[in-house]
């Protein structure tokens, strides 16, 4: 960072606040659960009187642009020349980095994000450092051998790693090395958010049969999420109805895949069409097959609206989120007659999907409450923890 630049941040800061740097790949609009986390903490945080907080992501491909967002919350979309291997590659970035560094008391980084880690070692900040670790690099492991060492460097710099839960650190090939730097705080929910949408049958006035079970997946359409099992499964399925919400690379093969079957594909759905889809179904699921799902936000929405859920026994966050036996079931990733099974053992019961749901509903307010999460958040940006 150059003279000019480090006098004009000093000269931006407020010593009354503490200086809050967020550093992502992307920001909504674009779709993603840690896109849904960052806007999170930036709601969360431009509300609070002692906070300026910038955050800094990149374009897809485009022109950068700031936009202020509210009083204290500036964001800054950096240009980008396009995505190579799920990352941006934007210089526009290294530049921008190097400059808020200077202006932060803490960054938080939301990783996988190799420019974010790079950045960060060359910049030689002094600030606190914050990493909130969403997932392991899972399908480029050709490029992961030349990220590793730097990665390495980049956990060894932090002052502390959020993660969503126990299973995020014992399945990370990383993290257990850095256990101690660990603190576990799972992704929040505003739950007023979910509270009094408009209820409309979005999924029972597209049913076949008004008598039919209607199950839900919401997601990409993506090698990870499993919908290719799930078709598959529903072959074996009786007396239900399958909703696809969500676009992707493997949407064609999914639709040949589901022919002649009671499946719609729905798309991507407003905010209120989606809300309404968790409400209106019966049973959701969430059937990924590899460790690149780590959490699976989705499952709280649907848990909120006391759904059950059947999920699957990744090493990952996914089955700490709905638990067997107590709020849905729990399958092993890619077994098709078991997950079958476990559609079918819900769908002809209805008790059994009313206790499961209540528990499920009982789950998210006791444990992914927003206001009382994203305090935690808070004190570990801070320090206090």
């Amino acid at each position: 960072m150059n003279r000019k630049n480090q006098r004009n941040q000093e000269n931006n800061r407020n010593p009354q606040k503490l200086h809050i740097l967020e550093v992502n790949k992307f920001y909504p609009p674009h779709v993603g659960g840690i896109e849904t986390v960052i806007a999170q903490r930036a709601d969360y945080l431009a509300t609070r009187p002692d906070v300026e907080l910038k955050v800094l992501v990149c374009q897809e491909r485009g022109k950068g642009i700031t936009e202020q967002k509210s009083r204290n919350f500036e964001l800054i979309r950096c240009a980008s020349a396009g995505v190579f291997c799920s990352c941006p590659v934007s210089l526009e970035f290294f530049r921008k980095f190097a400059v808020l560094a200077g202006w932060a008391d803490v960054i938080e980084f939301h990783t996988p994000f190799p420019l974010g880690d790079l950045a960060c070692l060359l910049s030689h900040c002094h600030c606190r450092i914050v990493i909130s670790w969403h997932s392991d690099v899972i399908r480029q492991k050709y490029l992961l051998k030349f990220y590793q060492p730097i990665l390495k460097k980049f956990l060894q710099r932090a002052d502390c790693i959020i993660t969503a839960t126990e299973g995020h650190i014992q399945s990370s090939a990383f993290l257990p090395t850095f256990r101690d730097k660990c603190r576990i705080i799972p992704y929040p929910v505003r739950i007023p958010d979910y509270e009094n949408i408009e209820y409309k049958p979005v999924l029972r006035k597209k049913l076949k049969n008004p008598a039919h079970i209607k199950l839900l997946f919401v997601g990409r359409f993506v090698y990870y999420k499993g919908v290719d099992i799930l078709l598959k499964a529903f072959r074996q399925v009786h007396n239900c109805e399958l909703f696809l919400c969500g676009t992707g690379i493997l949407e064609s093969e999914l639709r040949s895949l589901a022919e002649n079957l009671a499946v719609h594909f729905l798309g991507k759905l407003s905010d209120a069409d989606l809300k309404a889809a968790f409400a209106d179904c019966d049973i959701f699921i969430l059937p990924s097959v590899q460790n690149s799902e780590a959490f699976g936000i989705v499952q709280q929405e649907a848990m909120i609206y006391g759904k059950p859920v059947i999920n699957t026994n990744l090493p990952t966050g996914v089955p700490c989120v709905s638990i067997h036996g107590e709020t849905g079931l729990t399958v092993e990733p890619g077994d098709v007659r078991e997950l079958a099974r476990a559609i079918q053992t819900l769908a002809d019961s209805s008790e059994l999907r009313k206790i499961y749901g209540e528990n499920a509903r009982k789950r998210v307010y006791d444990c992914y409450e927003s206001n009382r999460i994203m305090q935690e958040v808070y004190d570990v940006l801070c320090g206090n923890r």
